[in-house]
């Protein structure tokens, strides 16, 4: 790969990062700080739901964007012929 391509494929990897973190951030401070009075009222299993979307919430969305972020880097290493080797069994 020549050395513009990998910048660019580097640049896009790191815009991926970048808005996966925003993601988690917002949910994270969205839900558990800023909107923490109005879902307080709301109870799930007796527990409070801003309580429920600062502990589950961001761990819930965290384990998505990792899939969202393997998913979507596996498209772009195809995109940018980087893409692992599958071995074929018994080779």
């Amino acid at each position: 790969m020549n050395e513009e391509r990998l910048k660019v494929y580097w640049k896009k990897n790191v815009t991926l990062i970048i808005g996966c973190l925003i993601v988690w951030a917002a949910v994270s401070l969205g839900a558990a700080i800023i909107f923490a009075n109005p879902l307080y009222n709301i109870k799930l299993g007796g527990v409070p739901l801003s309580f429920w979307f600062a502990q589950q919430g961001s761990i819930i969305t965290f384990v998505c964007l990792i899939f969202f972020y393997c998913w979507k880097m596996d498209k772009m290493d195809k995109e940018f012929d980087v893409q692992e080797v599958k071995l074929k069994k018994g080779a």
